[in-house]
């Protein structure tokens, strides 16, 4: 087990820490800024804090980084190469021009000292003799922000040049956000399970696909999720694409639950019951419900 507070945990000590309450814009800024117990105005445009607080403080921001990562070109490349990809380990090290044993040396130090951590695949794959690459995940999400938007654009940076860093956010924006809000949705189904709780839930891959949301309750069910993030709101075909995706993966869910961030047509709401759940922005709301003291984690780093 990890020692390190969960994402959860890290969301509802932020949302404390500065009175968030709009939940997407919440889960935007902690995208951005989450995991570092940082004070941020919620009242100024993310846009603008990032230049604020992260561009115009980068020296000191990166001499605390690399206090930790000690200046390791590999461990840079990797972490670099994790944030602008798709995760998986073995694919990470190629981007990363690594040699396997350079790449599981990076990542065994990473891992150590609480900067990534590692995920499997939730079963097993389709075809018995595909061996299937674990994932590598950012622990905190500020972390993951600075290797994938402000880190490689270091040269201008230092010189007061943002452009380069500019461009690259209004570049990644747009699906920037969507693995926070996968892992919130997670927990969000999570506390939607009552009696037959779910024991174990996250990601599935192989080399066909991917399914977004795979868990398994206490009993035995096999419950299988996707997530709609653009602002037409999802119908029937969701589904169908997700009961396709679990065809190709040989897996025969119990339970459905679509999340689609700006909801649902009339005609899919109507088939929603015991078989399939249905969840949007505004059902990610308990998750800050009842925030207090006791929610806000300690933190020693740095304040900016």
């Amino acid at each position: 087990m990890s020692n390190h507070p969960t994402l959860l945990k890290q969301f509802r000590s932020f949302c404390f820490q500065n009175n968030a309450t709009d939940i997407e814009q919440a889960i935007e800024y902690f995208a951005v800024f989450g995991g570092m117990g940082w004070s941020v105005d919620m009242s100024k445009p993310l846009d603008e804090l990032i230049e604020e607080k992260v561009l115009a403080n980068y020296r000191y921001i990166h001499g605390d980084i690399t206090k930790i990562t000690q200046s390791n070109k590999s461990y840079h490349s990797l972490l670099t190469a994790l944030a602008s990809g798709d995760r998986r380990e073995h694919s990470a090290f190629k981007r990363a021009n690594l040699s396997r044993k350079e790449g599981e040396e990076s990542a065994a130090f990473l891992i150590k000292f609480g900067i990534l951590a590692r995920e499997t695949s939730q079963d097993e794959p389709a075809d018995e003799n595909e061996i299937v690459s674990a994932r590598l995940v950012f622990i905190s999400p500020f972390i993951r922000f600075w290797f994938s938007a402000i880190s490689p654009y270091y040269k201008g940076i230092k010189e007061g040049d943002y452009l380069e860093a500019k461009e690259r956010w209004v570049e990644i924006k747009q699906t920037f956000f969507d693995s926070i809000y996968e892992k919130l949705v997670m927990e969000r189904i999570k506390e939607s399970f009552k009696g037959d709780w779910i024991e174990k839930i996250g990601s599935y891959w192989d080399k066909n696909g991917e399914i977004e949301i795979l868990g398994r309750t206490k009993a035995g069910k096999i419950v299988a999720g996707s997530c709609k993030y653009s602002k037409a709101k999802a119908n029937k075909s969701e589904l169908t694409k997700l009961q396709e995706k679990c065809t190709r993966a040989k897996l025969n869910p119990d339970i459905f639950a679509i999340f689609s961030k700006n909801g649902f047509s009339s005609e899919f709401k109507k088939e929603k019951g015991e078989t399939l759940r249905l969840f949007s922005l505004k059902h990610l709301k308990s998750l800050i419900e009842d925030l207090s003291e006791k929610d806000l984690l300690i933190n020693t780093n740095k304040k900016y």
